[in-house]
């Protein structure tokens, strides 16, 4: 009977060892189960993240070729005559790809302005220097600037040479300019519903 007892007692710790033994392993399982999920998760999400900046990197690239057709001027062209045809552009102006003493350029055709006007920063970039000290008189009031002589200025394939440069309008962009009547007082100008023509005189 004592013998009955004690295998009764070892049959019972070795019973609740073993109990212990598989709860241990199922915990751990349950554990590493989750580990794996905790760092699934990051994963997704950072797929995730990369995914909707690639959609948005090509939304913006689309609409930037969309704007940029619609807003970059077309070239003039020249017709059969020599004559120089500009384009309205959908904000109802006409713009044209030039260039001021060498320097590309986007001339907005101001047929109000005295002269070619370029901003500071673009008068640097093209080299010109100097000048007879002038004050403008803008819609936003009078501006200090220069005017710079015998410069050349080009629309397309035509070149006036010998113009005077108006430096020191605050312009939109650094590379664009007024093209006003210092170059267009040498053609007759012939306006259309959306063209406008420059005549060779």
């Amino acid at each position: 009977e004592s013998m009955g007892i004690e295998d009764r007692d070892r049959w019972q710790k070795d019973h609740n060892t073993d109990q212990a033994h598989n709860t241990s392993s199922d915990l751990k399982t349950i554990s590493e189960h989750h580990g794996h999920g905790n760092r699934a998760l990051p994963r997704s999400l950072k797929f995730g993240h990369l995914g909707i900046i690639l959609f948005w990197s090509l939304i913006m690239a689309a609409l930037y070729f969309t704007m940029k057709l619609v807003i970059e001027p077309k070239a003039p062209t020249i017709t059969a005559s020599g004559d120089l045809k500009l384009n309205r552009a959908r904000d109802g102006h006409f713009y044209a790809p030039g260039l001021v003493n060498g320097k590309p350029v986007i001339f907005l055709i101001d047929t109000g302005a005295s002269m070619v006007v370029v901003s500071q920063t673009f008068a640097e970039d093209a080299g010109l220097t100097g000048g007879v000290a002038t004050t403008f008189s803008t819609a936003n009031g009078r501006l200090p600037g220069r005017i710079v002589h015998n410069v050349p200025v080009s629309v397309g394939s035509i070149t006036v040479s010998g113009l005077s440069v108006g430096v020191g309008l605050n312009l939109a962009q650094r590379n664009q300019a007024l093209l006003g009547q210092s170059f267009l007082s040498k053609f007759n100008l012939s306006l259309g519903k959306d063209e406008l023509i420059l005549h060779k005189r």
